[in-house]
């Protein structure tokens, strides 16, 4: 909306004016979720729907550091034997672990850690064996 409500216009009509325009230019057809039901309708209310809903499409986690860094480790666990070189294995495995060290010495708020550092080399020779042997 660009324009403001002239004087001599209801809210309403003025309103609805706009809707029509909006509908006739097809504005109304280019948004996201047209045509889609709306997401839980049937939900109780919650007043922090567009924070999480923002959140969630924004990507962004709030788990705490702990819960995060166990997150992230089991992530590169799993994405290991998908790895094309051993250079890249190793980058990402160096990379959890100085985060993994660190976490150790300054514990971080929240849960228990519960994570080791991973053996880099015993992780490679699994790599490679499965590699190797597929």
């Amino acid at each position: 909306m660009t324009e403001r409500k002239p004087a001599n216009i209801s809210f309403e009509s003025w309103v609805d004016k706009q809707i029509r325009e909006s509908e006739q230019r097809g504005d109304i057809s280019q948004l996201p979720g047209f045509g889609k039901p709306l997401d839980s309708v049937e939900a109780p209310y919650d007043e922090n729907w567009w924070i999480k809903g923002k959140m969630h499409r924004e990507g962004v986690s709030v788990l705490p550091p702990a819960l995060a860094l166990r997150k992230e480790a089991e992530e590169v666990s799993a994405a290991v034997p998908g790895t094309r070189t051993e250079a890249e294995v190793r980058r990402m495995l160096t990379e959890v672990n100085e985060k993994i060290r660190a976490a150790i010495r300054r514990p971080p708020p929240g849960p228990l850690l519960n994570l080791r550092p991973f053996d880099v080399e015993a992780v490679v020779e699994e790599w490679r064996t499965a590699r190797d042997s597929g």
